[in-house]
């Protein structure tokens, strides 16, 4: 058999069975070419880089589960702390007044809830007898699926039907029976179920702000008060004080200058402002307090002040109820948070002054609610006239 005629080619590398392929003439004579005039030459470029390898990937995976591990940490030891602050509040609520309440529908993230705000000298010891009238009463309606929050605020002198003692002023259903019939009262004026409850300790109310570490508030307009807890030790210098003051813009309050300017009742620079207007400065107060308490900072200082910011109340609201509706407000866009008021006309009745409701407060209801635009008091319902605006 011939050399051309074999199945198979000698290789350096060993023998490869099977059919061969015929070269083509060209091919064969590049090869022949290449074998004539060697290897082309190739330009020698230097050695390879070397391959770098990521050391700084694994450090800084560490660093970054560490700090995944100690932000849980911090978190649960602030919960931790605040709800053993929540349950002592918890047992300051008289049973009878949690009775009073309208179950609420499923979770609060979900549903919409009411939450009755009082403000009282001894708030906190609502278990106890006392002859207090509520200084401060808010209604705060949320509605997480529309995106909404309402504060309600209602004046002290708005003349009512209290269950069991006829016509009085509304703060006067706390003094005949505390927060209980302060709830009846509530819902019997404004309709709304009321389906949790918390009672401020104006007392102690200051030194909440002050763990929070003071709380930021827009002044609209210069206030000379009028005179009440002078901060002079002698009666000449009283007598010397002209009263409160604080100057327009946003500024910084300690426990003690927030809270009273809550309390203000008059300002010597506009005789036109009335209890309605101070509804309105606890309303920012509230809402100041309420901007801190979901605040990154308070995230960083729960473990140490979580229980503090409780001392003042007493509520029905569990720890996990309060971290909803933090979540609820910081969830809430500018434009989904209304001011309202309730209002009516001034009227004297037995030589004792009073607001006296008109039907406008029912459409603030419907306001309030949803259920119909929120609508700014109008110019000529006097300076008791209800009303919602929009704007946190």
């Amino acid at each position: 058999m011939a050399p051309k005629d074999k199945p198979y080619r000698i290789y350096r590398g060993g023998r490869v069975k099977g059919p061969i392929r015929p070269e083509s003439p060209k091919s064969g004579r590049k090869a022949d070419k290449d074998k004539a005039n060697g290897p082309e030459p190739r330009e020698y470029r230097g050695p390879k880089p070397a391959r770098t390898r990521r050391r700084w990937v694994r450090p800084v995976a560490w660093t970054l589960v560490g700090l995944l591990v100690l932000a849980l940490v911090w978190g649960v030891l602030g919960f931790l702390a605040f709800r053993s602050g929540v349950k002592e509040a918890n047992k300051k609520l008289d049973p009878r007044a949690e009775r009073a309440l309208a179950p609420q529908d499923g979770i609060m993230l979900s549903n919409p809830s009411n939450i009755l705000v009082l403000g009282a000298d001894n708030g906190s010891k609502s278990r106890q007898e006392s002859v207090a009238r509520s200084d401060s009463i808010m209604v705060v309606h949320t509605d997480p699926d529309k995106h909404r929050i309402a504060l309600l605020s209602i004046p002290r002198d708005l003349r009512v039907d209290i269950p069991g003692h006829g016509e009085d002023k509304i703060n006067a259903a706390f003094a005949y029976g505390g927060p209980t019939l302060a709830i009846k009262t509530v819902q019997s004026v404004t309709g709304l179920p009321i389906n949790h409850v918390v009672v401020v300790d104006f007392g102690t109310f200051d030194e909440v702000i002050d763990a929070l570490g003071g709380v930021s508030i827009d002044v609209p307009k210069p206030i000379l008060s009028n005179k009440f807890d002078c901060p002079f030790g002698t009666e000449a210098r009283c007598d010397r004080w002209k009263g409160w003051r604080f100057a327009k813009g946003d500024q910084t309050m300690s426990g003690k200058r927030a809270l009273i300017y809550a309390r203000i009742r008059e300002n010597q620079l506009d005789p036109k402002e009335s209890d309605i207007t101070r509804g309105e400065r606890q309303q920012a107060v509230v809402s100041a307090m309420a901007d801190k308490i979901v605040s990154f900072t308070e995230y960083l200082k729960a473990p140490f002040n979580g229980d503090d910011i409780t001392k003042p109340l007493a509520t029905d609201l569990s720890a996990v109820q309060i971290l909803e509706l933090s979540w609820i407000k910081f969830r809430t866009p500018s434009n989904g948070k209304l001011k309202c008021r309730l209002g009516g006309l001034a009227s004297n009745i037995g030589g004792v002054d009073y607001i006296v409701g008109t039907e406008e407060n029912v459409s603030v209801i419907a306001m309030v609610t949803g259920k119909s635009a929120p609508q700014p008091p109008k110019p000529a319902s006097g300076p008791y006239g209800p009303g919602c605006i929009v704007g946190g």
